[in-house]
């Protein structure tokens, strides 16, 4: 999988927002509520399909929509 591809996935449209935000996935985490493990695997694709309830927090944190990290 390419650079491109990765970025197409929804972990990799989280990473790169989380980056552009200058969160770490720690941070991250902590302000969704949600385990370290659980934005690493997302990110890192070994989660490739995340819960609706576990986007919807991402994107809030990310302060983007569910539409804009689903795309």
């Amino acid at each position: 999988m390419n650079i491109q591809q990765k970025r197409d996935r929804i972990g990799g449209r989280i990473k790169d927002l989380r980056l552009k935000m200058g969160l770490s996935q720690d941070i991250l985490s902590k302000r969704a509520n949600l385990s370290f493990q659980t934005i690493s695997k997302i990110e890192s694709e070994a989660t490739p399909n995340p819960t609706i309830d576990t986007v919807k927090k991402i994107a809030s944190v990310l302060g983007v929509s569910l539409d804009d990290l689903m795309r």
